[in-house]
């Protein structure tokens, strides 16, 4: 189904008229050209997808969870583990984007790649895998928004807040992408200047600027630069650090899929998701590791507030160290801050889950009812059934908030950790196609791979199994965290053999040379725009260059 789509889409291109009086007399607009009226539209700027790409990495997860790991394994673990989840993040970028610059169409995910390149079951599960995952991050982060509005001790009920964030984050989505995309640009570049003045006064505190006077690594020795958690010793270590490396991939989780997914509603794909994957790392370093040793230098593992501080800018080791400098006038800020990111990582995950079930509709693996969109490229059934998802931050009304957290974090890593392996399996079967079929023309190939993909899609298959392993550990068992924590593996592989059996005549794995490697390309080359266009000024190239 998804080879016939992506045909009446060629097909459309050519029945244009090709007469040029006819041509400038009608003045088309690219995206009228290249696609029917039913299908997503190219409104993304190069700006709105790399904000869009950072600003979902940068949400609570960040500014907040990252307390939780210092406490539970110190400056050092949390500096370790967020060194070896960028290492796993820039591998699944470089991959992925290499499939999504030769084929970003609309309705271009892991997803329907999974469906092109590995089988048709493959690409089944993979889709509800990255639905149902992709999609309980809005409620994980409706749930978190609401609880950081309890900072400022609001009166109003919950209940208010999570009705509040979810129409917004439904309504932003059912907009055109144009619109969608130049909202989450201005939100992340919010988080994003945060963090950049956060990282300064981080440096300023180091040497000395605050009440404390220089405090280097201070902390690193009192406290102590690691910590044990459950048992003492080594063996203390072991679990601190793994239940660190745990918790440290959150952030992270579903980051490079986000530049693949927004591929089919870019401007000039070819040449900005290229951009975006090289540019990766230093976003990698500057905000996540750097900003990893900044919280270790300015605040000390063993503050209660870290875990017992409530909820928002209370727990954010951040405020907590800037208080401790003697400046207490940031918390609000920060806290607003964080409230605005929780609210654009929910926007972007809903924007995420809809664009995979359009997807799954596409390929075949989802009801065709889910293609459906409007005359602005939204799909909007597909947007309204993600967005029943977000009915479980309800949950919170009834239950402690932090149990729902909790739960929404394991669910939702385990997707991420599976959907990492997924990725590096597509990689691998795209790239044994290309060699298959004599494709050399990539537009993208960077040299970590195909490195970067077993390195990044090992580590992934060691977290799915060591998700929640302390809970096997004496008098650390529970039924709820375990099965939250491991009921994603044997979902998916339950949804995958469920598929195959209704499909059995189709093969486990499609041969490498019957792999259509071409449908699609015609498009794709007709969207290649110049990047930097003749009499630019060098400012409007920098411009260019630094944000698109």
């Amino acid at each position: 189904m998804a080879k016939e789509y992506l045909s009446d889409l060629v097909a459309e291109v050519q029945r244009r008229p090709s007469d040029p009086q006819v041509m400038e007399e009608s003045k088309p607009s690219t995206e009228e050209c290249l696609f029917p009226v039913e299908t997503t539209h190219r409104g993304l700027k190069s700006r709105h997808a790399q904000m869009i790409a950072l600003g979902g990495m940068m949400g609570t997860g960040f500014f907040v969870g990252s307390g939780a790991v210092l406490a539970l394994g110190g400056p050092l673990f949390l500096l370790l583990g967020y060194t070896v989840m960028s290492i796993v993040v820039f591998g699944m970028v470089t991959a992925v984007v290499e499939i999504a610059t030769f084929l970003p169409i609309p309705g271009s995910t892991m997803a329907y790649f999974g469906n092109r390149f590995v089988s048709s079951s493959f690409g089944f599960a993979v889709g509800w895998l990255y639905w149902y995952s992709m999609g309980m991050f809005v409620p994980y982060e409706i749930t978190a928004a609401g609880l950081v509005i309890d900072y400022w001790g609001s009166p109003v009920n919950i209940v208010v807040w999570v009705t509040l964030f979810l129409v917004v984050i439904v309504a932003m989505n059912l907009m055109p992408v144009e619109v969608y995309g130049e909202a989450e640009f201005w939100f992340a570049l919010s988080k994003v200047l945060l963090v950049l003045g956060l990282l300064v006064l981080s440096a300023v505190l180091f040497f000395g600027g605050g009440q404390e006077g220089l405090l280097a690594f201070k902390f690193w020795r009192n406290p102590g630069p690691i910590r044990a958690s459950i048992q003492r010793g080594s063996p203390g270590y072991a679990i601190a650090f793994f239940r660190v490396l745990v918790q440290a991939a959150f952030p992270f989780v579903f980051a490079p899929e986000l530049l693949v997914t927004t591929g089919g509603e870019m401007k000039n794909p070819v040449v900005q998701l290229p951009r975006a994957a090289r540019r990766y790392i230093w976003r990698l370093v500057i905000f996540y590791l750097l900003g990893a040793l900044a919280i270790g230098v300015i605040c000390p593992s063993d503050n209660p507030d870290l875990s017992n501080g409530g909820a928002g800018a209370k727990s954010s080791p951040f405020v907590l160290g800037i208080q401790r400098a003697g400046i207490d006038s940031l918390g609000s800020l920060i806290n607003a801050v964080v409230i605005i990111s929780a609210a654009s990582s929910g926007n972007s995950f809903l924007y995420l889950s809809s664009r995979c079930l359009y997807s799954m509709a596409i390929a075949g693996n989802a009801p065709t009812m889910f293609r459906r969109c409007n005359k602005r490229g939204v799909p909007y059934v597909a947007v309204l059934a993600s967005s029943v998802l977000g009915v479980l931050a309800y949950l919170n009304c009834a239950k402690s908030g932090s149990v729902v957290f909790s739960w929404l974090v394991n669910i939702t890593n385990e997707g991420g950790f599976i959907g990492w392996v997924c990725c590096s399996i597509i990689f691998f079967r795209f790239r044994k196609a290309c060699q298959k079929q004599g494709v050399t023309n990539l537009d993208f190939k960077h040299w970590v791979q195909p490195y970067g993909a077993w390195i990044g899609g090992g580590i992934s298959f060691v977290l799915i199994f060591i998700n929640a392993f302390h809970v096997f550990l004496p008098g650390q068992f529970s039924v709820s965290s375990f099965l939250t924590a491991y009921i994603g593996l044997p979902a998916f592989l339950l949804t995958f053999f469920a598929h195959k059996a209704l499909h059995w005549d189709e093969p486990w794995i499609r041969p490498a040379e019957s792999i259509d490697m071409t449908t699609g390309r015609d498009i794709v080359e007709a969207t290649i725009e110049t990047d930097f266009e003749e009499g630019d000024s060098w400012y409007v190239k920098l411009r260019k260059y630094v944000i698109g």
